[in-house]
């Protein structure tokens, strides 16, 4: 399957939250965000065993089930299989900012049984059988030389079955989607907070290896860890995960400053930049409370001038 084929949505939910990411929700919470998400015209869902050890799969596939399934597009990811955890002690698997109990541990495998073996639990998590894209999560975290040898090859398998309908992986740095890119047959990456509003260091490399090869992008963590989530960013916020540095804070403010002038509000502005790429085929943002998902809807829907984006290429805070 081409790119070209892939019908992905524009706007995705990313459905780490409902794992118990940053916070516990209970199921009905859960449900009220994915519902929020329908109800707002999401059509994109991605997921991961990693998220909360299972509980985003076991909780999207229960929603998703009562939706038509020809409705929506679903992704998931390999590379971690889900095992019993010897040393459970009644904890909670907070060292990954997952809320849910460390009854099972992540064991890497980008063996060809493990990743088959990945796709086929996360199946019966699930309780779906297709899967529309199935990503490499993390390569960078693990042995990207044996995601080339090894992981890329058997997800290329399993698209020649029909297992999975097109493969892909998503990493954060830029050295490991470039190298996946170019000696994968990959048909989408998920750059994850290297392709924002904020700052852009897969344009260097990433992105052209992408259009050279024919590879699409889903663009995630568009909000850099939460900083681009409010019209108004404060100087005690999150970047990845840390403190801000004053060099990201001083080019911040330099965009808020435009923002302000042309009266585009900052969030909606770094949910619509990484789709003006011609590679990007989505965008997705992830939330953990109804409002926020609606707001992140229309939002994504918000009419941006033509001028506001000159400024910002003219101030060379994007690319031009």
């Amino acid at each position: 399957m081409s790119p070209s084929d892939q019908v992905i949505p524009a706007l995705g939910y990313g459905a780490a939250n409902v794992g118990n990411l940053f916070r516990a929700l209970t199921d009905d919470e859960a449900w009220a965000v994915l519902d929020a998400a329908w109800e707002s015209g999401i059509r994109y869902y991605d997921t991961a065993p990693h998220y909360g050890l299972g509980l985003s799969e076991r909780r999207l596939g229960a929603f998703l089930r009562t939706k038509p399934r020809d409705e929506f597009f679903l992704s998931t990811k390999a590379g971690r299989l889900l095992r019993p955890n010897p040393d459970f002690a009644g904890g909670l698997d907070t060292d990954n900012d997952f809320f849910v109990p460390d009854d099972v541990q992540r064991v890497w495998d980008f063996s060809a049984a493990g990743i088959r073996a990945s796709l086929e639990e996360s199946q019966e998590r699930l309780g779906i059988e297709r899967i529309d894209l199935l990503y490499l999560h993390d390569p960078e975290r693990h042995d990207l030389d044996l995601a080339v040898a090894s992981a890329f090859p058997a997800l290329e398998r399993l698209r020649a079955e029909g297992a999975v309908g097109a493969i892909g992986v998503g990493a954060m740095t830029s050295d490991a989607l470039v190298r996946s890119v170019r000696e994968a047959d990959l048909d989408t990456i998920m750059i994850a907070g290297r392709y924002t509003l904020l700052e852009q260091p897969a344009a260097a490399e990433v992105l052209p290896a992408c259009h050279d090869r024919g590879t699409g992008v889903v663009a995630a963590s568009v909000f850099n860890s939460g900083l681009l989530a409010k019209a108004e960013p404060t100087r005690d916020g999150r970047y990845e995960y840390g403190g801000i540095p004053d060099d990201i804070w001083d080019r911040l403010q330099r965009i808020v400053a435009v923002c302000r002038a042309h009266d585009v509000l900052l969030p909606a502005a770094a949910i619509q930049f990484p789709l003006r790429e011609t590679a990007t085929r989505s965008v997705v943002v992830g939330s953990s409370r109804p409002e926020q998902v609606r707001q992140n809807a229309a939002l994504a829907a918000t009419e941006i001038p033509a001028d506001f984006w000159a400024e910002l290429a003219h101030e060379g805070l994007i690319p031009a």
